[in-house]
């Protein structure tokens, strides 16, 4: 048999970085991550990391067909979005990926405050320790700094006491519903609401266009959702805030046009009022001059008379 190379001195003097115990995809948490509670706690931070736009309802006890019916009705109206703004150089395809779900308001609120007041320096543990390899003497206890994601004790310390934004409280109470947009749409946002919550500014479809759409099961579920706020970009909006993100014409590149317009005016107002302002001194002066030559001149006549 082949002999095992020698260890040089320096090797066996250096110590090995010990590896963890728990597997990368399971680091330890707070409670056992295999219950519901912590695997809807660790839905609900991810939805709300990654969704920037988020509308919350509350849902009056609808029916399976209820659901179905204005999950069908929302599906088309974002799909016909999709087809207007999608060019052969940039197509769009939000419509896929806007969802309605139902929360658990016990479960989400724990997660908000995550979200919110938990922010580690290092949402990574060190690579050196997140092997699977099974080392029984180098286990890192549960309350560790380095165990940083959504389940750690750490998080669960540093937020249980923490109060959520002021307005969250009470918006979630009893049933709640999310629909939830991958990216910040105006005009998306505009379907959702023509849909959902049909007013003056965001009219309902047409029967003749969309008969569907006035089937019973569906206008029996608009009548138990109602328009609680809107979180975008981790800022809460009230219902006023939601329609005027939804009614920004041309989306967000109108808004950019708007933005720019508005500079541009400022720009040219600003500079208007700094030419009119060099412009009212130089004609005061202007006078002024002339009027002391007038002077001067008069002085010279009456002395030249009186000689």
């Amino acid at each position: 048999m082949p002999k095992a190379p020698e260890l040089s001195f320096e090797q066996m003097a250096q110590s090995v970085s010990p590896t963890s115990h728990y597997p990368p995809t399971q680091p330890p948490s707070h409670k056992p991550p295999e219950y519901r509670k912590s695997q809807l706690l660790r839905q609900y931070t991810s939805l709300l990391r990654s969704t920037p736009l988020m509308l919350l309802w509350q849902h009056n006890n609808l029916r399976a067909i209820e659901w179905m019916s204005i999950r069908r009705e929302l599906s088309v109206a974002l799909a016909k979005v999709d087809a207007q703004l999608s060019t052969p150089e940039n197509p769009i395809s939000y419509a896929p990926a806007i969802k309605l779900q139902i929360v658990k308001t016990n479960m989400f609120k724990p997660a908000l405050k995550i979200v919110h007041f938990y922010k580690p320096d290092a949402l990574a543990t060190d690579p050196e320790l997140a092997s699977s390899a099974q080392m029984p003497h180098a286990r890192l206890p549960p309350d560790d700094p380095s165990w940083t994601h959504s389940l750690s004790r750490n998080a669960h310390t540093k937020t249980f006491r923490k109060k959520l934004p002021q307005g969250m409280e009470t918006l979630l109470t009893g049933p709640v519903m999310l629909t939830s947009f991958p990216a910040v749409s105006p005009q998306h946002l505009a379907a959702v609401l023509s849909v959902l919550s049909p007013s003056k500014d965001f009219p309902a479809p047409k029967k003749r266009t969309r008969p569907s759409y006035y089937d019973a099961h569906v206008q029996s579920g608009l009548q138990k959702l109602f328009l609680l706020a809107a979180r975008v970009d981790g800022k809460v909006f009230d219902e006023a805030g939601v329609k005027w993100i939804g009614g920004i014409e041309g989306g967000l590149d109108g808004l950019r046009a708007q933005l720019v317009g508005m500079l541009t005016s400022i720009g040219s107002q600003l500079t208007n009022t700094l030419d009119s302002a060099g412009r009212s001194v130089y004609i005061t002066m202007e006078g002024r001059r002339m009027a002391m030559e007038e002077e001067q001149k008069g002085g010279n006549g009456e002395e030249t008379s009186s000689s």
